[in-house]
């Protein structure tokens, strides 16, 4: 089976590397549910399909599908896009683990989509392109550390925990590979309006080098507040608490003025 361009394909070849996935995620007592995502030619599907746990593949490619079917007849495999997969039904409505060598051109959205059901994922291991996985784990201050970082870590924990070369995937891709993890830190909701809080961050980081009392004279009008103390720190000098107190400041002198 070729790797298709199309569908971001880079298989894992390594049979170590898959088994350290597979014990990276099982490492906890309890597990569950575990949804894969783009098992392509099972090589991680292998270290899990036996283990005792509810297992899940989702694969987008209808070629890779048969191909599953064929070597793994009695996994459990949902023929569509993650993107446009409802996570509530997933499993019935219970929480869920989600692995995976993820197709790199939509490694990003991947993880917007899991932020947006993070009440039902308590934790991911997933492979990523290096440059991705780093900015994701980035912490303040850190010259990758930008929205991702910030979106990400107001709701999990990120570690890094393999790296590899191009020649560990067949075609190799063009760039290093990093497999992370995303834990659940126990943050359920945010301390502020959600939606005004990813506004904000976008907003902050459109022009990372710039002041906030540059980018975020947006939503202010009054000049005295914008030569306030955050005002004057640059955006990835903020951690995600930080974000979610100037998030309540703006939303408060918003209101006082309507």
């Amino acid at each position: 089976m070729r790797a298709k361009k199309s569908y971001g394909q880079h298989f894992l070849t390594s049979e170590v590397t898959a088994e350290k996935i597979g014990n990276f995620l099982l490492r906890k007592e309890g597990i569950r549910n575990v949804l894969e995502i783009g098992p392509g030619q099972g090589m991680l599907t292998k270290y899990l399909k036996d283990q005792d746990i509810n297992l899940k593949a989702i694969e987008a490619d209808r070629d890779m599908v048969s191909y599953l079917s064929r070597y793994y007849p009695n996994l459990d495999i949902i023929f569509l896009d993650f993107l446009k997969l409802n996570l509530n039904v997933a499993f019935d409505g219970e929480p869920f683990y989600i692995t995976g060598n993820f197709p790199y051109n939509i490694s990003s959205q991947i993880v917007f989509k899991m932020l947006n059901n993070h009440e039902m994922v308590p934790e991911m291991v997933g492979m990523f392109q290096k440059e991705v996985a780093e900015r994701i784990i980035a912490p303040p201050g850190s010259k990758t550390y930008g929205v991702i970082s910030v979106l990400t870590q107001a709701f999990y924990k990120g570690e890094m925990l393999l790296q590899l070369p191009p020649g560990a995937f067949n075609p190799p891709p063009k760039v290093n590979s990093s497999v992370i993890r995303l834990s659940s830190d126990g943050v359920e909701e945010l301390k502020c309006d959600a939606r005004l809080f990813r506004q904000i961050v976008k907003t902050s980081f459109n022009s990372r080098r710039k002041m906030l009392r540059n980018t975020l004279k947006v939503f202010i009008d009054d000049p005295d507040i914008l030569n306030e103390p955050i005002f004057t720190e640059r955006p990835e000098q903020l951690s995600v608490r930080d974000f979610e107190a100037l998030t309540n400041r703006i939303e408060k002198l918003n209101k006082n003025e309507s």
